[in-house]
């Protein structure tokens, strides 16, 4: 053990443990997958010290600071992304991955009209629903029609 020592040192100048100790703080990073449905939210609690977050894609996932550390990440596209949580030195408190999956919802429709797709929510009645994937032209009426109303809302909303 001391020949390997002497070596390392030798070559690299610094003591083992020291490489040891950097590799033990990267693995107490937390580190796992965290699982949202598109346009679903999902509360993850967040370690201390915790001074910047920071998401890979946001067209995929997007997160929200709330007080007493904890983070709203909510679900904006399909596929995988990185979070990560790093302190006020740039160490790396919290690393997972986002992975975001279509509706799971038993009350969600899709029609196919050859290669034009459409979705619904159908909890008791069928009703239009904006989603991923959905054929260009359905897609932004809905949306053209959420925006609409959204912005008829805050028109008159009182101040």
């Amino acid at each position: 053990m001391s020949v390997l020592l002497g070596r390392w040192r030798q070559y690299f100048g610094v003591v083992p443990l020291a490489v040891l100790a950097i590799g033990i703080g990267a693995v107490s990073a937390q580190s796992e997958t965290v699982t949202i449905n598109l346009d679903q939210a999902q509360i993850l609690q967040l370690p201390d010290r915790v001074a910047t977050i920071v998401i890979g894609n946001p067209l995929i996932a997007d997160a929200t600071l709330q007080s007493g550390g904890v983070l709203v990440v909510t679900g904006k596209g399909y596929g995988a992304t990185n979070l990560q949580a790093l302190d006020r030195a740039g160490r790396v408190l919290m690393s997972k991955t986002v992975q975001v999956l279509g509706a799971g919802t038993d009350d969600i429709v899709i029609v196919y009209k050859g290669v034009e797709r459409e979705t619904y929510s159908c909890a008791s009645d069928c009703q239009r629903r904006i989603t991923l994937g959905d054929s260009t032209a359905y897609f932004n009426s809905n949306l053209a029609e959420s925006a609409a109303r959204n912005g008829q809302a805050q028109a008159t909303a009182p101040k």
